[in-house]
């Protein structure tokens, strides 16, 4: 019997309650949104995150929600992928852009992390650039703000921009497990 291809979505976020409805965790809403689409349970504990898996598109999906907080989620990352011998080509990362306005989205085969600190970290303990990623935009802070603005809760004309987006990039999620990083690029990004 053949093995079936693995593919793993890494959500980025802090973990904790009072993290839940912000900025910053925009990846963790797109897992907790591919999860229910896919019906996979996220929340065994491995690698210092959670995780569940399951199938679509005849792949074997893991959804991964690094626990330790987004400038220190790459080693959660490195190590389930050493743990599946994943293939970067095998790997998106689904992360909050300051760059993009609300409700954008962008994919990317590889890149630098833009100044994304969760980003730069997978990057670091992967050792390569060759990493898809999927940004979510949460429009831009006022200047020397980003902290704060990462961190705080979405103003109220921007949710429904950032549910759509989120709904977006579940649908982007699941065009790249089943066709790969270039149709969800030419479907996706805008032109």
């Amino acid at each position: 019997m053949e093995v079936p291809e693995i593919k793993m979505v890494v959500g980025l976020g802090n973990p904790g309650k009072e993290y839940v409805g912000t900025r910053h965790n925009i990846g963790f809403r797109v897992i907790d949104s591919l999860a229910e689409s896919l019906k996979i349970d996220v929340r065994k504990k491995k690698f210092s995150a959670c995780l569940g898996s399951g199938e679509f598109a005849d792949k074997k999906v893991i959804l991964l929600k690094p626990m330790q907080f987004m400038n220190c989620s790459g080693q959660a990352v490195a190590a389930a992928a050493g743990f599946y011998k994943l293939a970067t080509s095998n790997l998106l990362v689904v992360t909050d852009d300051m760059a993009l306005p609300p409700g954008r989205i962008r994919v990317r085969m590889k890149g630098s992390a833009g100044g994304h600190n969760g980003l730069a970290d997978v990057i670091e303990k992967l050792g390569t650039e060759n990493i898809s990623r999927l940004r979510v935009g949460i429009g831009q802070s006022d200047e020397g703000m980003a902290y704060d603005y990462v961190l705080g809760n979405p103003a109220k004309a921007d949710r429904p921009l950032l549910e759509k987006a989120i709904t977006k990039a579940r649908d982007a999620v699941l065009c790249w497990i089943e066709y790969g990083i270039r149709a969800t690029m030419n479907k996706f990004n805008p032109p």
